[in-house]
C-alpha cells in the first residue's frame, strides 16, 4: 500500500499474510521504519492517479522551487515462457520532469512484524535486506552508497529500482524494468476490456474489479477479505482484526461480483482452491477461513512491537475464528462451484465426482442449518441458530437440486428438493415474530426479535421475492432499526466490544440493492452516489465508515 506521498508503507513477503517489511501504516508515528519513500527536498504538494486500466500507481512531487519529479509504481504481472510472471517485487521509476529535484531514498523494511529494521550488505549495484530467511535484493542504477547513507541527490535522468527475489538482476536494468511496465500495462488492460462493465459509472466499476483481482491469490486462487490487518473499525475500539485470509464467505461475494463482470478466470481459480478445501474436509465440516495456501491452523497472537495504526493497537496476526464453527460457508460453496456444472465458457466443467464432493458439503448443510453457530458477524462470546446461516443452508439444497436436475440425476434432484423445502418451512416457523399491527419481521436467529442486516438477503438469496410480504415489513423493520442517514449498522445490539459505533459499508451496498428491489430506485441511486462520494482519491473503499463524519475505518481495502 502506497500512500498520499508516494511511500510505501505497507507490505508483506513472502506472500499476503507474511511479515509486513513495509509496516509504517501500524507503526504508530515512527514512519521512519517500515518505508519506503522518497523526500522531494522543498516539496510543497503531492498528487496522485492509476495509469488507465491498471493499478500502476503515478505519484507526482513538487517542490517550492518549482522543481519536480514522478514515481511510478507497480508490481510485475505478466504471461512469460506460457506462465505467470508474478515474483514478490516491487518496481519504482523515479523521473525528473522540471528543474533539478534532488531527492532522498528512505528504504527501511523491517523485520519480524517490527522487531527490528533489516540488517543490509550491499555490492557494486545492489543492497541485500535481510528480513529475514530470504533476503531481499536491491538492484538499481541509483547511487547505492547515497541510499544507503541517507543523502539526498540529484536526480538527472530516468532512475529504476527493483525490490525482489535476492537474486541477481538478469538484463540492463533500465531497459529489463521498463519492458516490465510495459508487459504489466498491457497484461491489465487487455484483462479490463474482457470485462463486461456498465457505461454509467464504468471507472468506478473498472477500479474496483482490478481491486478485488489484485485481492486473488494467483497461485491458489484464495481470495484474501482485505490486504491489512488490525486496523481498527473504530478509533481505540480495539476491534483490529487480521483480515489477510480466505473467508469461505467473503470470498463467495467477490466471486460473484466479478462474475456478473465476466471475470471468469477469477472464479476458475477460485474454484480449484474451494475443490482443495472440500477434498481436505473430507465430508466433515469445513471452517470459517483458511490461509491463502489453505493452511487450517491460523493461532492469533498480537505484533508487541507494533503501536497500531494511529497508535491504536493491538496489532493482530492470525484471527482465531479459524476456530468458530460458521454454517453458512456450506452454502457459500455450493454456489460458486454450481455454476461449474452449468456454465458452458469454463475451461474445466464440473464432472460426476465433483458433484459427489459437492452433495457432502451439502449433506453438512443439511445436518446443520438448524444447529447454533457463531454466525456471519463471528460472534465470539455466543452462538444462537442464526437465520442467515439456515438461509444459506437452504439455498446449498436448492442449487444441489437444480445442478442434480440439470445433469439427470432425478433422485437426487428430489431428495435435494425436499431437504431445500424442508428448511424453508423451518425458517419460516422458527424465525419469523409476529409484532401486532405492524406486520412482524424475520428475526437474525431463531425465536429472537432482534435484527441484523443479512436479513436483507434473502431476497439475493431467492429465499423470498422482493413482493412477499414478510420480506418488506422485514425490510422495514431494518431499515427502521439500522438505518443511520444513508449508512448502515450491521446490527444494534450490543456484542463482545459494547454497541456499534460506525456502519458495515458493505451493509449500506444491501440496503441500496434491497432499495431497488422493493421500487425505491431514486433513493438506491442517491445513497449510492452518496457512498461513491466515500472513496478515497484512488477509488477504494474499507470495511467501515464513521456515519457522522463520514472517515474510512476498517482494513482496506475490504473485499466484502
Amino acid at each position: 500500500m502506497i500512500d498520499q506521498q508516494g511511500a510505501i508503507v505497507w507490505g508483506c513477503v513472502p506472500r499476503v499474510d507474511g511479515d509486513p517489511v513495509f509496516c509504517a501504516l501500524l507503526n504508530g508515528d515512527q514512519q521512519d521504519a517500515g518505508v519506503w519513500r522518497f523526500e522531494l527536498e522543498g516539496q510543497v504538494s503531492a498528487k496522485q492517479e492509476y495509469i488507465r486500466n491498471t493499478p500502476i500507481l503515478l505519484t507526482t512531487l513538487e517542490a517550492s522551487d518549482g522543481s519536480a519529479l514522478e514515481v511510478l509504481d507497480f508490481c510485475p504481472r505478466f504471461e512469460r515462457s506460457g506462465r505467470m510472471y508474478r515474483p514478490v517485487a516491487f518496481a519504482r521509476i523515479v523521473r525528473p520532469i522540471s528543474g533539478n529535484p534532488r531527492v532522498k531514498v528512505v528504504l527501511r523494511p523491517m523485520k519480524n512484524y517490527g522487531t527490528g529494521l533489516a540488517e543490509t550488505t550491499n555490492g557494486t549495484n545492489h543492497i541485500r535486506y535481510l528480513v529475514g530467511p530470504q533476503a531481499l535484493r536491491l538492484s538499481t542504477d541509483a547511487p547505492v552508497g547515497y541510499i544507503q547513507e541517507g543523502r539526498s541527490f540529484r536526480i538527472e535522468q530516468d532512475t529504476h529500482f527493483f525490490l525482489g527475489p535476492d537474486e541477481p538482476f538478469t538484463g540492463n536494468l533500465r531497459e529489463e524494468i521498463r519492458r516490465m511496465e510495459q508487459s504489466t500495462r498491457q497484461y491489465w488492460q487487455l484483462w479490463v476490456r474482457g470485462l463486461a462493465t456498465p457505461f454509467e459509472w464504468q471507472d468506478e466499476v473498472i477500479r474496483c474489479a482490478i481491486t478485488l483481482k489484485l485481492c486473488q491469490h494467483e497461485e491458489t486462487g484464495a481470495i484474501v477479505a482485505a490486504l491489512t490487518t488490525s486496523i481498527p473499525e473504530a478509533a481505540n475500539s480495539e476491534r483490529n482484526w487480521d483480515y489477510r485470509y480466505c473467508w469461505i464467505r467473503d470470498s463467495y461475494y467477490t466471486v460473484q461480483a466479478l462474475n456478473r463482470l465476466g471475470a471468469l478466470d477469477v472464479l476458475e481459480k477460485y474454484l480449484g482452491y474451494l475443490r482443495n478445501i472440500v477434498d481436505a474436509a473430507k465430508g466433515g465440516q469445513v471452517q470459517p477461513l483458511y490461509s491463502v495456501m489453505g493452511e487450517s491452523e491460523l493461532d492469533e497472537t498480537t505484533a508487541a512491537y507494533l503501536a497500531g495504526y494511529r497508535g491504536m493497537g493491538p496489532v493482530r496476526r492470525g484471527n482465531a475464528a479459524y476456530l468458530q464453527v460458521q454454517h453458512d460457508a456450506y452454502g457459500q460453496i455450493v454456489l460458486p462451484t454450481a455454476q461449474g456444472f452449468l456454465d458452458h465458457r469454463l475451461l474445466r466443467m464440473a464432472d460426476e465426482r465433483d458433484f459427489e464432493n459437492l452433495e457432502q458439503v451439502g449433506e453438512t448443510a443439511w445436518k446443520m442449518h438448524d444447529q447454533p453457530d457463531a454466525g456471519l458477524w463471528e460472534f465470539r462470546t455466543r452462538q444462537e441458530v442464526h437465520t442467515y446461516s439456515a438461509v444459506m443452508s437452504w439455498a446449498a439444497c436448492d442449487r444441489l437440486a437444480n445442478v442434480a436436475a440439470h445433469i439427470g440425476k432425478d433422485d437426487r434432484a428430489a431428495l435435494w428438493r425436499e431437504r431445500a423445502d424442508a428448511i424453508h418451512r423451518r425458517v419460516q416457523q422458527e424465525a419469523w415474530v409476529e409484532n401486532g399491527g405492524e406486520g412482524g419481521h424475520y428475526g437474525a436467529s431463531f425465536e429472537s426479535d432482534y435484527l441484523d442486516a443479512s436479513l436483507l438477503q434473502m431476497v439475493e438469496l431467492r429465499f423470498l421475492k422482493p413482493d412477499d410480504p414478510r420480506f418488506l415489513s422485514t425490510f422495514a423493520a431494518v431499515e427502521k432499526e439500522l438505518r443511520r442517514g444513508e449508512h448502515m449498522l450491521r446490527y444494534a445490539s450490543e456484542d463482545d466490544f459494547g454497541l456499534p459505533e460506525t456502519a458495515f459499508n458493505v451493509c449500506t451496498f444491501w440496503l441500496i440493492e434491497a432499495l431497488v428491489l422493493v421500487g425505491r430506485a431514486a433513493e438506491a441511486r442517491t445513497l449510492f452516489e452518496a457512498m461513491l462520494s466515500h472513496m478515497t482519491e484512488s477509488g477504494l473503499l474499507s470495511e467501515d465508515l464513521d456515519f457522522e463524519t463520514g472517515e474510512l475505518w476498517g482494513n482496506f481495502p475490504q473485499t466484502y
